[in-house]
């Protein structure tokens, strides 16, 4: 699935309401839990919005406030817990293992984005900076994408600035790294990486998205062993059941034919129907719906 793009703007707005962007609001400082020194402070130093806050670091606003570094510090920890409040929050981290990040297809729907969220007001949509909310990496090797999420990611998600993981592929990373001897190995490596993915997840509450691809079950018992099988195909994920056992919920993203509609329908869809499957989820029961992927983005089809 090579819907990067896509799959990131269309997780950031998955609620698909009216949102304001918090962190270029100008803020009313004296309703946030801050001692008076620090309001009086931001006041001063002519700081309207958490966005200025987040652009500067601990001690740029130290000497911009003239604060002490425990002061500075309470007043990150508030902002930070003051977005993560914020469900509207569309920062995102995204983690490319083999191909390029695909830039253009990103600028692409951000120009688009008046037409995809129409039920948002066109100058609120027309302040939005999308892409200064997106931060990409590239981590084509284990211990560099290893780094990447127990290091790197970790200053974003502190701060509020990260509301959504995705990483694009985690098959990629283990395709040439291990051989057929060395399945204990990759084994300990893929718990190893649920393990720390569990845990960012859990501490700052955020979902994690993670792109495996398929391959062909040559056999029943291949079809059956990871209950990844659906109707008129027979694939399983290529990590096997090792990754499978360390995932909450298991999604199954696949092109097929235009769905049956009823008598006097009219289809407006242009492009692939796509299907997006619950496999697995213990919360959700089996169950699936249609998508078309457009100029503007992801669109899904009654």
């Amino acid at each position: 699935m090579n819907q990067g793009a896509e799959l990131l703007l269309f997780l950031s707005h998955f609620n698909n309401r009216p949102f304001i962007p918090v962190p270029y609001q100008e803020m009313d400082w004296d309703q946030f839990d801050l001692n008076p020194k620090v309001i009086a402070a931001l006041k001063k130093a002519d700081i309207k919005s958490i966005k200025e806050i987040l652009n500067l670091s601990g001690a740029d606003l130290q000497r911009l406030m003239k604060l002490s570094n425990a002061d500075i510090q309470c007043l990150l920890k508030t902002v930070s817990h003051a977005l993560r409040r914020n469900s509207m929050l569309t920062g995102a981290v995204y983690i490319c293992t083999e191909d390029v990040f695909p830039s253009k297809r990103l600028q692409q729907l951000i120009e688009q984005q008046h037409k995809l969220r129409a039920d948002v007001p066109a100058e609120i949509i027309q302040k939005i900076k999308f892409g200064n909310s997106i931060f990409v990496e590239h981590a084509a090797d284990l211990d560099t994408f290893h780094n990447c999420i127990t290091k790197r990611i970790s200053p974003l998600l502190t701060r509020g600035m990260v509301r959504l993981v995705v990483i694009d592929s985690i098959a990629a990373l283990f395709r040439c790294e291990f051989g057929v001897s060395e399945s204990v190995m990759k084994a300990r490596y893929l718990q190893t990486f649920g393990a720390q993915l569990h845990s960012l997840s859990t501490r700052f509450r955020i979902p994690i998205i993670c792109v495996n691809q398929v391959t062909d079950a040559v056999s029943d018992s291949e079809a059956a062993q990871c209950s990844c099988s659906i109707v008129g195909s027979r694939v399983s994920p290529s990590l096997g059941i090792t990754w499978a056992n360390q995932l909450l919920m298991r999604l199954m993203v696949s092109r097929t034919s235009q769905p049956e509609r009823s008598p006097g329908v009219t289809s407006h869809h242009t492009g692939s129907v796509r299907t997006l499957r619950v496999v697995f989820a213990p919360h959700l029961p089996p169950s699936f719906c249609y998508y078309t992927v457009k100029l503007e983005g992801v669109t899904g089809i009654k």
